[in-house]
């Protein structure tokens, strides 16, 4: 593991040299982006800030998108208010614009290494993230010393492949865990996830990206605020974590 290097930055524009743009502003007060040197090259931190924080939430992105999901940006808007710090990951090969995730391997590698960044607030640390990402958190969590993790769109299986489960990745951590998962997601139904093993939070008619069909008996905005009062409710349940 090389040492990690960090740079705060407010004032620049994210996204140049290729890369694609952060959708966040970092003059908002309390947002502020930050790089960070991995083996595999930069990866980029956009931190939401608690006025008084009581945990760090960490939450890394899926492998075809950004920290532009839905999920991701509503809970970074809904959770510092309640004393959760958010910090959005990208992985460097989304900083560097490139439009293909690489190995599993080479995600871990990525956030191992900046791991130290998101404990430097002295806080406990909630690892999490969306698909992708959430299997990068479910399988370093307990190494890198989580307080919990929290699993966005977890993808159980290849869609129409059910007898190629993951559970045993997600249930591996051995950290509390919440399993957040849309009713229709073609990467694993909740009926389709272990009982007893996390908690698990379901968003009906939900597709993988949490997409709410405009047909369907609850609205968009309904399938935001089940994603981010589930998630408030259970951070506040585990306490400091």
């Amino acid at each position: 593991m090389v040492p990690v290097t960090s740079k705060r930055v407010t004032n620049q524009t994210p996204g140049t040299s290729g890369a694609p743009r952060a959708p966040e502003d970092p003059s908002v007060p309390g947002r502020t982006v930050e790089s960070v040197a991995t083996p595999p090259g930069n990866a980029r931190i956009t931190w939401h800030t608690a006025a008084r924080p009581r945990l760090v939430l960490a939450l890394g992105h899926g492998a075809g998108g950004g920290i532009e999901a839905r999920d991701l940006r509503a809970l970074a808007e809904a959770l510092p208010p309640h004393g959760v710090t958010v910090a959005l990951v990208e992985q460097p090969w989304r900083v560097a614009g490139k439009k293909l995730a690489p190995a599993p391997k080479t995600l871990d590698t990525a956030w191992r290494a900046l791991w130290p960044a998101l404990e430097r607030p002295g806080r406990p640390v909630v690892a999490g993230g969306r698909s992708a990402g959430a299997r990068v958190a479910c399988r370093t969590a307990r190494e890198l010393g989580a307080a919990a993790v929290l699993a966005l769109s977890f993808p159980l299986h290849p869609p129409g492949r059910p007898e190629k489960s993951r559970a045993d990745e997600l249930t591996a951590a051995g950290l509390p865990t919440l399993v957040v998962q849309g009713g229709n997601d073609p990467f694993g139904k909740p009926a389709e996830f272990p009982a007893g093993a996390f908690g698990l939070v379901e968003v009906p008619y939900a597709d993988h990206g949490f997409a709410v069909p405009k047909k369907a008996a609850i609205s968009q905005v309904d399938g935001v605020e089940i994603i981010t009062s589930g998630v408030r409710t259970w951070l506040e349940a585990h306490g400091e974590c």
